[in-house]
């Protein structure tokens, strides 16, 4: 799963590894339980400690999973510059598919906003308030999707999903 912030990402992972019948593991989920674990006041930041801390635990998680023949769906940001480094060793372990997730920005930060008032595990990350929405659809245009030599699908949750989740997980499945 790969996309910006808000993009419905870690809700269609969780949806395909239900149907699918394997594990979700999702970034953010790892960054929340590093956060829960360490001391309090913690503040998260762009590119915080715990952020840096959850990339390399993050992929020895997916690596142990591939090795031990596990399909997975793993769930990030995945931009290109920053991700591609961690993915490509995974490459000879895997089948990989990348289902690139996309949303209206509107609609993005819409999410965002309410889950950050709502979620308070979101705590964890440095998401933007309503008073940064300028910011937030400046980065959101400049975001660099992953680009690997392997099957894509592209996804647009702007409001459900298109395609249907029925053809997204018979993608995830390789039976496109």
């Amino acid at each position: 799963m790969s996309g910006p912030a808000g993009s419905g990402k870690t809700t269609l992972a969780h949806e395909i590894a239900r149907a699918v019948g394997c594990p979700a593991i999702c970034r953010d989920e790892i960054k929340e339980g590093m956060v829960h674990a360490a001391a309090p006041g913690f503040r998260p930041a762009v590119g915080d400690e715990l952020t840096m801390r959850t990339l390399p635990v993050f992929f020895g998680v997916l690596e142990q999973l591939l090795l031990a023949g596990v399909t997975s769906v793993a769930d990030a940001a995945f931009q290109d510059k920053v991700w591609r480094p961690w993915l490509t060793p995974l490459l000879p372990l895997a089948r990989l598919r990348i289902v690139q997730c996309a949303a209206d920005p509107e609609v993005a930060f819409g999410r965002i906003v309410l889950r950050r008032e709502r979620n308070a595990v979101r705590d964890a990350h440095a998401d933007p308030s309503a008073a940064d929405r300028v910011e937030f659809l400046s980065r959101l245009r400049a975001f660099d999707r992953i680009s690997l030599d392997v099957p894509e699908l592209a996804v647009d949750t702007t409001a459900g999903y298109r395609p249907s989740l029925a053809e997204i997980v018979a993608f995830a499945r390789g039976q496109d």
